[in-house]
């Protein structure tokens, strides 16, 4: 069974991304997978400091989270848009996540994984700018990302306070991207069953 890890990159209990990624998970639990969502609230760890790693190494919520992210086949992220970039606190997850263990290949917890990206936010380009640069950020470290994105603009006029998103085709085209992931995680794992 294909297994996807989902998390937004916002620790606001509130957050639009929050709310639009339990839609996307839907459509992958329904096309098959085996879905693991993750508050990064749950998570939190310090700025990463290579000085502090040489001599701490890796914190005790860095060694959770790389196991959740190496235990899982492809990701999904709903990620906001801050100043036309990326959340602080979902590029130190990256940052953190991509350093190595003891005896592990160099980023072993991304190397050939598949993401999926959506976003959400008030402004008038529902995130998008913001997904640019996740995007960049995420083949460099070896990930396949799906060329499909979801962007929701306007996120305080259309996700009310129990996450129903109008117009149900915005919907739709969140619950296809998370069935989509599945379906290209398939494929580009190769996967008859096997392991990571």
């Amino acid at each position: 069974m294909i297994k996807i890890l989902a998390l937004a990159g916002s620790t606001r209990s509130e957050s639009f991304n929050k709310k639009i990624l339990k839609v996307a998970v839907f459509g992958a639990r329904e096309a098959g997978a085996e879905v693991t969502i993750v508050d990064l609230q749950d998570y939190r760890m310090p700025l990463y400091d290579g000085d502090f790693e040489q001599k701490e190494g890796l914190p005790s919520n860095v060694l959770k989270i790389k196991e959740l992210f190496s235990q899982n086949h492809g990701f999904l992220f709903a990620l906001p848009e801050y100043n036309g970039s990326l959340s602080g606190v979902f590029k130190n997850t990256i940052d953190w996540v991509s350093r190595s263990d003891k005896g592990e290949a160099p980023l072993h917890c991304f190397n050939g994984k598949v993401a999926g990206l959506i976003s959400a936010s008030p402004g008038n380009f529902g995130g998008m700018r913001g997904l640019v640069h996740a995007r960049s950020l995420l083949e460099i470290i070896n990930v396949v990302v799906m060329p499909e994105q979801v962007c929701v603009p306007r996120a305080h006029e259309v996700i009310d306070e129990y996450g129903n998103i109008r117009p149900e085709i915005t919907m739709k085209s969140l619950e296809k991207l998370g069935a989509n992931l599945v379906d290209l995680t398939l494929r580009v794992r190769g996967f008859q069953g096997g392991g990571l």
